[in-house]
This record gives structure tokens, C-alpha cells and sequence, in this order.
């Protein structure tokens, strides 16, 4: 089975941390043990490393809408297209959510997305009447519960047709 790739763009690293906790728990617990074993036998720690072959998610972060939007382009320019996206209402100082989604929307449409944040600057309406009504576009208000993250993410990274557990 292939990993669903999942967009997380947030200014936030502890956010980004937190979908790293939820939905690649194995990967959380590893790299928390491998980088307390290196610190102690090196003095540092390598930034990164592979995902538990478990897991369901593939997760990659952005911390702009700019550099999420690039990320989008390149995924779908290399038929690595990702599943779904999270992405924060609020990323100053660059672009909003609003905008970081008008502009995906351009690259790909058919990309489901999840606006995520405490405070939006725009109401529900607003949004349904300027990118309209489904699916691929939905909302979740921070804080989150972990075990409703993790069904989003199963249900709208599902392959067309498929159900959430496959």
C-alpha cells in the first residue's frame, strides 16, 4: 500500500509537530528516540528521517502559502500529487489561507483542502460562495481533537472510490 502524501502548511512548527504526533505516530516516537541516542553519541541530531513502513500518511510541511503552493506545483509536475492538504487560516506575513487556496486551486483543483484555525477573517458563507459548495473543501477549527484529525485525513485522502481503510 502507498503512503497518502499530505500537505500540512502552517506558520506554526508545534502544529506542524502536532499532525507529525497524530497521524505518523511511529515516525514521532522513532525520531524522538533516535535523536536522544544520537545527541548522546554525537552530541547533535540528523533532521530527518524515513517514515515507519506502517504508517498510512506521508506527511511534508510548508510554512507559507508560497512555498506551499510550490510544493503543490512540483508534486503534481513529478505525478507525485498529493492526497490532501491542511492548511492555516492565518500565516502572516505572507499570504492567508484564502489566498494560498485561490492559488491552489489553480494548480489543482481537484485537491481537497482543510482550512484550519481558531480565528478565520472569513465566514463559512464567504467561502462556500467564492470556491462553492464540496467535498474538496472543508474546515476545522483549532484545537483539535486528534481523533477527528485523523479521520479527516483518512476519509478525504481516500482514493476516489475507495473507502477510508483501504
Amino acid at each position: 500500500m502507498s503512503k497518502r502524501r499530505i500537505l500540512v502548511i502552517d506558520d506554526s512548527e508545534a502544529i506542524h509537530q502536532a499532525f507529525c504526533r497524530i497521524l505518523c505516530p511511529e515516525k514521532a516516537r522513532d525520531l524522538k528516540e533516535m535523536d536522544a541516542m544520537e545527541r548522546l553519541l554525537f552530541g547533535n541530531a540528523s533532521p530527518s528521517r524515513g517514515a515507519a513502513s506502517e504508517e498510512v500518511f506521508e506527511l511534508d510541511s510548508a510554512f507559507q502559502g508560497e512555498e506551499g503552493l510550490a510544493k503543490v506545483r512540483e508534486a503534481v509536475a513529478s505525478r507525485r500529487p498529493y492526497a490532501l492538504v491542511f492548511l492555516d487560516y492565518r500565516m502572516p506575513p505572507g499570504w492567508n489561507g484564502v489566498e494560498t487556496l485561490r492559488h491552489l486551486r489553480k494548480v489543482a483543483p481537484e485537491l481537497p483542502v482543510v482550512l484550519c484555525s481558531a480565528y478565520s477573517d472569513h465566514s463559512w458563507q464567504e467561502m462556500v460562495e467564492e470556491f462553492g459548495h464540496t467535498p474538496q473543501l472543508t474546515e476545522l477549527k483549532k484545537p483539535f481533537e486528534q481523533a477527528v484529525l485523523h479521520k479527516m485525513a483518512l476519509t478525504l485522502s481516500a482514493p476516489r472510490g475507495a473507502t477510508a481503510l483501504e
